[in-house]
């Protein structure tokens, strides 16, 4: 039992703590919860640094989207410190060329004052086809992506680009892992979070029903079900 274990939860790209507030109250019954701030710097290095720098001693760590190549991250520096590792929405892949390319153009855009259509365009690959037109998730992604701001949201793109492939590091991960995606997550297909699954020695995939990338706020009683048994081991 790991009631007492500290959690820390990284957020992804243009998300804030607001993406995990749908579970944080059944986690927290659980032992203590910290949501890192992963906007302060553009590289996944100097992210993990400081994220380390600022965790307990001990804890347990799940990082969605972009927060789980944060966490690969944190697994290279410290690996000693992570006592369970949930991998939710993300992928152990680099950047291909093509996507690099789509986050420049991003970064040019957000430059240059559209921002907001930036942001438009990644809700559109966020959510569950189904949920295309829900106001209350298209509100929820404007409000993160205000508090990231401009500036962090260059920082994450730029941090992003640059993130080494983890797929060589997966079989090193020692500790319990969940991998956590949806069924139709259009921004990183699940096949990807299968393909860490198969890499991790006896972690746990769970593919979530009618769910896009944003597991949190899409499917909160089941996301916060799959955290609370992984805490729990």
């Amino acid at each position: 039992m790991t009631d007492a274990l500290p959690l820390v939860l990284v957020p992804g790209l243009i998300s804030s703590p607001r993406i995990y507030a749908p579970v944080i109250p059944a986690l927290w019954r659980l032992g203590p919860v910290m949501v890192a701030n992963h906007v302060r710097d553009d590289s996944m290095a100097a992210i993990a640094r400081r994220i380390l720098s600022e965790a307990p001693p001990r804890f347990a760590l799940a990082g969605h989207s972009m927060g789980g190549y944060i966490a690969f991250e944190i697994m290279r520096q410290a690996p000693e410190r992570v006592a369970r590792l949930a991998l939710i929405n993300t992928q152990a892949r680099a950047d291909t060329p093509e996507a690099s390319a789509r986050r420049r153009t991003m970064i040019t855009r957000a430059k240059d004052g559209d921002y907001h259509g930036v942001v438009d365009e990644l809700f559109s690959g966020f959510v569950h086809p189904s949920r295309q037109d829900d106001p209350r998730l298209l509100q929820l992604v404007h409000d993160m992506a205000e508090e990231v701001g401009v500036i962090g949201f260059i920082r994450q793109l730029t941090a992003i680009m640059s993130r080494p492939d983890s797929r060589p590091t997966l079989t090193a991960i020692r500790c319990p892992t969940l991998v956590l995606t949806g069924d139709t997550d259009n921004t990183i297909p699940n096949t990807l979070s299968k393909e860490m699954a198969d890499g991790i020695d006896g972690s746990w995939l769970v593919v979530l029903e009618n769910c896009g990338h944003l597991p949190q706020p899409e499917q909160p009683e089941e996301t916060a079900q799959a955290m609370m048994e992984w805490l729990r081991g």
